[in-house]
């Protein structure tokens, strides 16, 4: 009697252990449709700013649509982010890029405009910007400072 209740709380065992273990076969896609979108925004400077003192101020932004960059329309707005501030000079090199990266889950079929808006105090502001199509997995948006 115990060898065959051994038996059966071992195959008992076997059984739960074999249908917990699901593996992709081939030509399955382990990321399911509709799972979102990745946006990678990379800052960084070639350039020499060493003596350059000035404060700057980066936000980083994504955004529904291919939208101006001052678009007031808040819904359009998926995601925005202020750096502190720093001097001009403190720009890492190539080496040492600031990486931000945002999954946008819910707007796979909407085109998207992100990018880098900064302000120079006592000097003005400008922007880069770029635009992913509906659809792309992966945009990267990189930005070197001149």
């Amino acid at each position: 009697m115990k060898k065959i209740s051994f038996n059966v709380c071992l195959l008992l065992t076997l059984c739960i252990a074999i249908a917990s273990c699901k593996k992709n076969g081939a030509g399955e896609n382990p990321i399911p449709v509709g799972s979102g979108r990745t946006v990678r925004l990379l800052l960084y400077t070639d350039q020499n700013f060493s003596n350059d003192n000035s404060v700057i101020h980066f936000t980083v932004f994504i955004k529904k649509g291919s939208v101006y960059v001052y678009d007031t329309v808040a819904s359009n707005l998926l995601f925005d982010s202020a750096f502190a501030p720093m001097q001009i000079k403190d720009i890492p090199d190539p080496a040492h890029k600031i990486v931000i990266e945002k999954k946008v889950i819910g707007y796979d079929e909407a085109d998207l405009t992100a990018g880098f808006v900064y302000e120079i105090e006592n000097v003005g502001n400008s922007w880069h910007v770029d635009t992913s199509s509906a659809g792309n997995p992966l945009k990267i948006i990189e930005y070197n400072f001149r």
